[in-house]
């Protein structure tokens, strides 16, 4: 029997990715291409997207290449339809649509937070966890209930990612491979401790604080050599990561659950994972977490979630292939994840 083949596209924010993936969670392909800009510097939309369609064809050329397959083979065609920069997302929408209609394949739109978390459980064999989903856009925790993902507490203003990226542009870390990894690897040397404002109001989470007090004072406790920046990085990880950690096991307590799944481009941290990973030891509980393959925007993510819903009866339209900036990820119906609670409970009663 053949095995069900989506091919996905990613390009949310500055990674284009494309991911050929089977509906057991087999992954045979999952090329992806950073736009990296100069130290100091972020990425603005126009110039993201400019890169997307410079890299997009390439990767799709090189999937399929990887993968062994033809567009024959191919079941449907998935892509982010948000959450993200509009400009990024508008190429995957557009060469989708191109490509729908060139190979006579359905489309399947896909929310790119849920895709982040079906990849972390199927990468890693999470069953139903609390998922902290932390990157350069999104803050959230997380937990599946009655057809969704439920989001029990998050940021209230901007993402933890987002509070690092600029972080390293103050200090103009590089951004090759990312500002968030540099800051991480300048932190292992950090030796001083500097008190930082600690934000956690009930199950939500505030950054632009931090960053505003350590952008107003870094440049003088710099020249004062009051620290270095080593020790500012080592601080701003000491500080974050443990309100993260605060307000995940809140949503542990509140929804009963021990075991936690990080997904998203800072929740490579290796920091971030240890100090989570004590949490849910000290909780009965285990931590699941993936390396930068699957924790950074990627195609296969897309592909895969877009072929679970795919597989149990959902597409989207030509008309309808379009794309947001702003996608709740509690906006999505699951039915993947009904059915799977459907079938368990029978099992369950001996049906």
């Amino acid at each position: 029997m053949k095995k069900m083949i989506a091919l996905g596209f990613e390009g949310s924010a500055n990674k284009i990715g494309v991911g050929v993936v089977t509906l057991d969670g087999s992954i045979l392909s999952n090329p992806r291409h950073t736009y990296v800009t100069p130290p100091g510097q972020g990425f603005l939309p126009r110039e993201t997207a400019q890169h997307h369609l410079l890299h997009i064809l390439p990767l799709i050329k090189s999937a399929l290449k990887t993968a062994q397959i033809t567009p024959n083979d191919i079941d449907c065609l998935c892509y982010t339809k948000g959450p993200g920069m509009g400009a990024p997302l508008q190429v995957a929408a557009v060469v989708v649509r191109v490509l729908s209609q060139l190979w006579k394949k359905p489309i399947v739109a896909v929310n790119h937070c849920v895709a982040h978390i079906e990849m972390g459980r199927v990468v890693t064999g999470a069953d139903d966890p609390v998922v902290l989903y932390v990157s350069g856009g999104n803050t959230q925790v997380i937990a599946y209930s009655e057809g969704r993902y439920r989001i029990f507490g998050e940021t209230i203003d901007i993402a933890v990612g987002n509070c690092l990226d600029r972080f390293a542009r103050a200090l103009t870390l590089s951004n090759d491979p990312s500002p968030g990894y540099n800051i991480e690897q300048l932190a292992k040397k950090g030796e001083k401790f500097i008190d930082l404002p600690y934000v956690v109001k009930g199950m939500d989470g505030s950054f632009s604080g931090i960053l505003s007090y350590l952008e107003a004072t870094a440049e003088e406790k710099l020249k004062n050599n009051e620290c270095t920046p080593a020790d500012l990085c080592y601080s701003l990880q000491e500080t974050v990561f443990p309100m993260l950690v605060e307000i995940t096991e809140r949503a542990m307590a509140h929804c009963d659950k021990k075991d936690v799944l990080i997904v998203g481009g800072v929740g490579c941290n290796e920091r971030l994972q240890e100090m989570m990973r004590i949490m849910c030891s000290e909780r009965g509980g285990r931590l699941f977490a993936t390396d930068d393959r699957y924790c950074i925007d990627n195609g296969a993510m897309i592909a895969y979630t877009g072929l679970l819903a795919y597989a149990n009866g959902m597409s989207t339209l030509l008309e309808e292939s379009t794309f947001t900036q702003r996608f709740r990820t509690d906006e999505v119906l699951t039915i993947w994840r009904e059915k799977m609670e459907s079938s368990n409970g029978l099992m369950e009663k001996g049906v």
